[in-house]
């Protein structure tokens, strides 16, 4: 049993099959990858995951329990965050505050700690959001503008504002889309930073294959919203029924 597991999830769009009977399961401290054509499904399969869309049919358990029905903040403080294609960070903020709000969330009516490890004051914030800075190689940009900087620092804060709530799985759709290599390859050792500091599972939805050999486990392939081959990188690289979903054509 993985600590994510989807269980024939159909999903339509009027007469557009979105996903097909889509079986996944990601194994607890692994990454695990999700790539396909353009139209293969991987963004509907996200958005079920995080509550923003419900399956037609099928199950969807996390760690035990059914995030079906469950809205995405709720699906938030089971222990899931989820890295966004444009980095979503408040613009005018500064670096810390921005990393600070998340240890905090709205619940009937007051301001109570969200962080799994509950703090007791403004000043333990701070130095929690500081500590969190410091492991993701931003505690020099601390007071500095968020909406100010590169597309790669600002993945890196919207990082930051996800780990800094101590999740169990991360979920990045296409954490490297629209950066410079060089943008890619420092996302790529932040991710590998992350791994090896922290028991979180990852799952990432990427077209970059260099991302995805340089930091997947298990792969998954879909194609026409149903799930092709899972196998381990090495095992991916000329699979037939891989080149068939790519290149219209199967190896020969």
């Amino acid at each position: 049993m993985g600590i994510l597991e989807v269980k024939g999830v159909n999903k339509r769009f009027g007469g557009l099959q979105a996903l097909g009977d889509v079986n996944l399961s990601i194994k607890e401290n692994t990454v695990h990858a999700i790539i396909g054509p353009n139209g293969a499904g991987k963004s509907t399969l996200l958005n079920c995951l995080v509550g923003k869309l419900i399956p037609d049919s099928g199950s969807v358990m996390f760690d035990g329990q059914s995030v079906l029905g469950r809205k995405p903040h709720e699906i938030n403080q089971m222990g899931i965050s989820r890295v966004f294609q444009t980095p979503e960070i408040f613009t005018d903020l500064s670096v810390i505050e921005n990393v600070m709000i998340p240890c905090f969330a709205k619940r009937d009516g007051a301001f109570r700690l969200h962080a799994v490890e509950a703090v007791a004051s403004e000043k333990d914030i701070v130095e929690q959001a500081e500590q969190m800075l410091a492991d993701v190689n931003m505690l020099d940009k601390r007071n500095m503008h968020a909406g100010s900087m590169s597309r790669g620092d600002k993945r890196r804060l919207e990082m930051a504002m996800c780990l800094v709530q101590n999740p169990k799985l991360l979920l990045l759709d296409e954490p490297t889309a629209g950066m410079a290599r060089a943008d890619t390859n420092n996302t790529i050792d932040l991710l590998k930073e992350i791994k090896e500091k922290r028991d979180i599972t990852m799952a990432i939805i990427e077209h970059d294959m260099h991302v995805v050999f340089s930091l997947a486990e298990r792969i998954t392939v879909l194609a026409q919203g149903t799930p092709l081959v899972e196998e381990t990188p090495e095992n991916i690289k000329g699979h037939p029924k891989v080149r068939e979903a790519y290149l219209g054509e199967a190896q020969v």
